[in-house]
């Protein structure tokens, strides 16, 4: 244009009139010619901008048929795909409308839905499931427990509405059973609750059980080292109180101060004491009127000394070997005391005001070298008030360089054997198990009845030699040194 404009304006120069009509008609033509020029390039420009677009459409709708066409390989599609060769087929949406009903949806389950569908392209329509008597199989997709939190703005989401609302038809209550109200049933939850209670009933016990057995035991561990240490501090245990016999049969002029004394004078100097109690009044301190031995039998709580073990009176003769071996001493029943620790526990106190010491010889009976002897229950009356549970006892022999025997005697004996058969008895067990030194054997002899032991020897782990060790008569009460190879009974205690 720019050339026919240098054309002209060289023309012009030098022409006539006529000529200059003729320039101002090429003029307009020429301008003319510019105008359809640029309507013609605003025209292409546009169809450009279609053909863009119609491009960006194409691509579009072809990921859209990809993703179609993988989603239909799924179950869920051939299950639809069987659907709709028996169910009619409506036009209500067309299918070009789907990925706007798509981008609307929040939920992915609709989406696989519409795009499952492979009649949706084909007919340009929506299916409508309608009831029916044939059951489809089940499919992990359609009993999703997010169905019923999807936004229902498509048809599909109207046609799964009817299908969860119709209830003739089968595979509602089959298939989609997740589509109702998600929740737990009564009965449910009632059975739940059974369980739990069942279980609970089964495990509580034996955990409450183990909770009380340690604390029991560190209990009595304390209360041992405490009751040592008091012991260690009293420059004798012997002499306290008056003990005196009635003179006549029926007179009524015996005295026995004996163990409330030795309480009293004695263990509340060196022993935080709260309540001292008398025999007759056992129960004030916390004492129990009965309680359960080791062997399960209820026993009365004895008060007396006697009561306590039989053989703390009169003479004992024995016969060992043949011969006839006397040994004999003066014991007056005594009647028991009690008291309250300021740590909680009861005990109860059976003294012998003439205990002596130990004699170095091989053949010797027990109940004279017991000072006192403790009856403890380490929650006073509480329950469940039974040996090796929260009751048991300890012993005290001999007046000077005292020994305090506080043994936890298993359940139930061993077999009897050899000194190293007892032994190997005890091992077994576990490890805190052991045979009882000769001073622990005689304490569980003062207590038989507690324990419910035999009447017959048992070994001790005391050794007096290669060959010997002691053991204990649990029916008179002699001790004696024994030949290993001998059978005796065996009775082993926790450490």
């Amino acid at each position: 244009m720019k050339n026919r404009r240098n054309v002209l304006t060289n023309a012009g120069g030098g022409g006539s009139r006529s000529t200059g009509k003729s320039r101002a008609l090429d003029t307009n033509v020429i301008l003319n010619s510019e105008r359809t020029e640029a309507q013609s390039e605003n025209v292409k420009q546009n169809c450009h901008a279609e053909l863009a677009d119609l491009r960006t459409v194409e691509r579009s709708e072809n990921r859209i048929a990809s993703r179609l066409s993988l989603l239909e390989q799924s179950s869920l599609g051939e299950t639809l795909r069987a659907w709709s060769k028996s169910k009619t087929v409506s036009a209500s949406v067309p299918c070009r409308e789907l990925p706007l009903t798509l981008a609307r949806s929040r939920n992915k389950f609709v989406g696989m839905i519409l795009k499952e569908i492979p009649s949706l392209r084909a007919t340009e329509g929506c299916v409508a499931i309608q009831s029916t008597n044939a059951a489809p199989p089940c499919h992990s997709e359609l009993v999703s427990e997010s169905v019923p939190r999807y936004e229902r703005v498509s048809n599909v989401g109207q046609t799964l509405n009817q299908v969860q609302g119709d209830k003739n038809m089968q595979f509602v209550r089959k298939c989609l059973p997740s589509l109702r109200a998600v929740g737990f049933t009564m009965a449910e939850i009632l059975l739940s609750l059974t369980i739990i209670g069942v279980v609970a009933a089964i495990t509580l016990p034996s955990l409450t059980g183990n909770i009380n057995e340690r604390t029991w035991n560190t209990q009595r561990k304390a209360l041992y080292a405490r009751m040592s240490q008091a012991i260690a501090l009293m420059p004798a245990i012997n002499g306290y109180g008056t003990l005196k016999e009635e003179s006549s049969a029926g007179a009524s002029d015996a005295v026995d101060t004996a163990a409330e004394t030795f309480v009293t004078n004695g263990l509340a100097k060196v022993l935080k004491i709260n309540n001292i109690c008398d025999s007759e009044h056992l129960e004030d301190c916390g004492i129990t009127s009965n309680f359960t031995n080791l062997t399960g039998s209820s026993l009365d709580f004895p008060k007396t000394l006697v009561e306590l073990n039989p053989m703390f009176n009169g003479n004992f003769t024995s016969v060992e070997n043949g011969n006839n071996v006397t040994w004999s001493y003066s014991q007056l029943d005594t009647k028991a005391a009690a008291f309250e620790t300021a740590n909680g526990e009861s005990i109860a106190v059976f003294y012998n005001p003439g205990c002596v010491s130990d004699l170095d010889m091989n053949y010797q009976y027990v109940q004279a070298k017991m000072c006192a002897n403790f009856i403890y229950d380490l929650n006073g009356n509480k329950g469940p008030n039974t040996v090796g549970k929260d009751i048991g006892f300890m012993s005290i022999l001999y007046p000077t360089d005292s020994v305090v025997a506080a043994p936890l005697p298993v359940n139930n004996d061993s077999a009897a054997g050899s000194y190293q058969a007892a032994i190997g008895a005890c091992n077994k067990m576990d490890t805190e198990s052991r045979l009882p030194n000769k001073d622990e054997l005689s304490a569980i002899f003062f207590n038989k009845n507690l324990v419910g032991i035999k009447n017959m020897y048992y070994w001790s782990g005391t050794v007096e030699s290669s060959t010997y060790a002691w053991s204990q008569n649990m029916g008179g009460g002699n001790r004696k040194i024994t030949d290993k190879t001998l059978s005796a009974g065996v009775r082993c205690i926790k450490r």
